[in-house]
């Protein structure tokens, strides 16, 4: 009876947190319901015995990445007004209609009798089992990830760069001049 009540509150609350993501136009509010939903579902990791995982989801998303989000929508200081009016007003209605259809197959796949619970392997979440599938199988896609995320931050770091009112907005430094030439750096 306690894991089913866990359960439940863990999944209503990883429901209505990232539907908060999506439907919040703060951004940084959107990230902290972000940290909300991966720490519930840190928890339907904990009731699938899956120890080695909700630890991963806690310290490497919540904790790593989604600290690292956080930091740059704040670096980037995004204001409401920056944001403007709807470009495309027809995106709410393709994603209202798309929700639907989510909602129609997820009723129809419940009442229909059709969801059976799957029979985990024995090894499931293990460290071992966990290493073997990301440094054999999927190390390719790990590694890309890596080099997605830290072009990502370079590139909130460029975005947000302040350049000085009188700077130009091609301007390029000047290379230092190398004082230990013996002429003082004059030519």
């Amino acid at each position: 009876m306690a894991d089913q009540l866990i359960f439940w509150v863990a999944a209503i609350v990883a429901i209505i947190a990232a539907a908060r993501v999506i439907l919040l136009k703060n951004p940084i509010v959107s990230v902290l319901h972000l940290i909300v939903t991966l720490v519930a579902l840190a928890v339907l990791f904990l009731q699938l015995s899956a120890e080695f995982i909700a630890a991963l989801q806690i310290i490497v998303y919540a904790g790593a990445i989604m600290v690292l989000f956080l930091f740059i929508v704040m670096l980037l200081n995004l204001r409401k007004d920056e944001f403007g009016r709807d470009q495309l007003p027809w995106l709410r209605l393709l994603g209202t209609l798309a929700g639907a259809a989510f909602l129609a197959e997820l009723i129809s796949v419940i009442g229909g009798g059709r969801a059976r619970a799957a029979v985990l392997p024995q090894e499931f979440g293990s460290v071992r089992s966990i290493g073997k599938a990301l440094f054999g199988e999927y190390l390719f896609p790990f590694e890309l990830t890596s080099l997605l995320l830290l072009a990502a931050v370079l590139a909130a770091v460029v975005v947000a760069r302040r350049r000085s009112p009188s700077e130009p907005e091609n301007f390029q430094p000047a290379a230092p001049v190398n004082q230990a030439a013996g002429n003082g750096g004059e030519a």
